[in-house]
């Protein structure tokens, strides 16, 4: 007994501030004591988690001990983040730190610090946390090898608007689609459609306006807006500088029209190669040829050597082996993404939506996609954040697992980002317990960027089993898979 009391006395504690009381976690598990960091927040999570952060290259998950204890009070300005070693790290939010030393040792603050059970306390908000399987069957979906033949018959565009008018370029063509950036040396004695070059996750990306390639009207750019479509053209990756980028279709072939010949000039081939006509003809998309975008020897021979400037710098043997493409959209905040495979559309919100009977609120509609009924789900209100987006750059994502399609409402699609393996991280244990939805979360830490991937299967399973939850209806269509 008395040697289970000294034991007790020697054993080192650190003593830290919730609210008006003290509380004593066994130093042994403490693993560091940082301030808060800017923290992504997790949907559909228990009230106590905050979010995840990143931890030297770490997705760790940051859970508020106010809430834990049932209390609801925020941060004080002192507040900091005591890291915790759980196999992986889990950050606890408290007011402050008081002390660190032995629990029988007099700190001179009177009421003595409450000692806490850390892993029954963690229990009450997420059950028995347990790894998760770093890939999952969905990556297999994703690629796209269940879709049908008649599926695999359609085109897949990217689309963006440029002065004034749409034009898309073939999604196979397209390695990503990202934010113009700020930084962009000029290369001197080049072409006046070449911009520049920029880096590119450590790689020089030669950077041509598309304006200027398709002599379109010269105009001035928004910056938040504007995005560089990032190409294959033969062997080399070209970034197109566009006003914006629009949507992602999928159509059947019969959607496209060949460029009437009376366009083209003389024996050159045409930069267009068919006309792409969408909402019964009132509005045309014409679709670049990557082929014959570049037509100026003298411009390709500026181009070839930046980018054999690029693969001298480069030390990786292959930089894109591995790498998995995602659609990033923003909702409430934050950042979010889904495997480009599993993304049939991204069209425009309708003006006119067909609500439900019954429908639960989170069901805008339904809304007929060139001849498909699609209900359209408020991914806001199923996520809970409060307001809504700006409707006018608003979006529909359509996704499809089997038979299962559905289009998310989300604030606006940012990205058509490649992500390489070396930057996806498994969901911590926290953020995982019963919140299946988020898969992975890409750690982008040279842009200071955390998204969420989100499990497209999951998301569909879960829109449909609310909806039927709230109707009280059976789904005849529901595949069996």
């Amino acid at each position: 007994m008395t040697e289970a009391a000294s034991a007790a006395v020697v054993q080192s504690f650190l003593t830290v501030q919730v609210g008006d009381e003290r509380f004593a976690l066994p130093a042994s598990d403490v693993a560091e004591v940082i301030r808060p960091q800017a923290v992504t927040r997790v949907p559909l999570g228990p009230s106590s988690l905050l979010g995840v952060t990143n931890l030297r290259g770490a997705v760790m998950p940051v859970v508020s001990l106010h809430r834990l204890l049932g209390s609801e009070g925020s941060p004080s300005s002192n507040a900091r983040v005591v890291v915790i070693d759980r196999g992986t790290p889990v950050g606890l939010m408290i007011d402050r730190v008081t002390s660190l030393g032995e629990t029988g040792a007099d700190t001179g603050a009177g009421t003595p610090a409450r000692m806490i059970d850390l892993d029954a306390l963690l229990a009450k908000d997420f059950g028995r946390f347990t790894r998760r399987a770093q890939h999952r069957q969905v990556q297999t979906v994703a690629g796209g090898q269940d879709r049908t033949a008649a599926e695999q018959n359609q085109v897949a565009l990217v689309c963006f608007a440029l002065a004034g008018q749409d034009f898309a370029l073939p999604l196979a063509s397209v390695r990503e689609v990202v934010a113009l950036p700020e930084g962009v040396a000029v290369v001197p004695q080049t072409d006046s459609v070449m911009l520049g070059v920029t880096s590119l996750r450590g790689h020089l990306l030669p950077l041509v306006s598309l304006r200027a390639l398709l002599g379109l009207r010269a105009g001035g750019q928004d910056g938040d807006r504007s995005r560089v479509v990032v190409a294959r053209i033969g062997h080399a990756l070209v970034g197109l500088a566009v006003d914006a980028m629009k949507e992602i279709l999928r159509l059947p072939d019969s959607a496209i029209d060949p460029v009437p010949a009376i366009l083209t000039r003389g024996s050159a081939e045409a930069q267009i190669q068919g006309i792409c006509r969408l909402e019964g003809g009132r509005r045309l998309v014409s679709v670049l040829s990557t082929d014959h975008l570049f037509r100026d020897q003298a411009l390709i021979e500026q181009i070839t050597s930046q980018t054999e400037m690029s693969r001298d710098m480069d030390t990786s043997d292959d930089p894109s082996a591995g790498d998995e493409q995602f659609i990033v959209f923003q909702l409430g905040g934050e950042e979010y993404g889904l495997p480009i495979g599993a993304v049939d559309e991204v069209v425009r919100v309708p003006d006119t939506l067909t609500r439900l009977p019954k429908a639960p609120a989170f069901i805008e509609g339904v809304m007929n996609l060139r001849g498909r009924v699609v209900p359209v789900i408020d991914q806001r209100r199923r996520f809970k954040f409060e307001g809504r987006g700006e409707r006018r750059r608003e979006r529909v994502v359509v996704v499809r697992i089997d038979q299962m399609q559905a289009g998310f409402v989300v604030d606006t699609v940012s990205e058509v980002l490649s992500i390489p393996q070396s930057q996806l991280r498994p969901t911590p244990d926290l953020a995982a317990d019963g919140n299946q939805v988020i898969d992975r979360i890409a750690n982008i830490e040279v842009e200071g960027r955390m998204i969420l991937l989100l499990d497209p299967r999951e998301l569909l399973d879960r829109a449909e089993k609310d909806l039927l939850a709230a109707m009280g209806e059976g789904h005849p269509e529901r595949s069996s898979s």
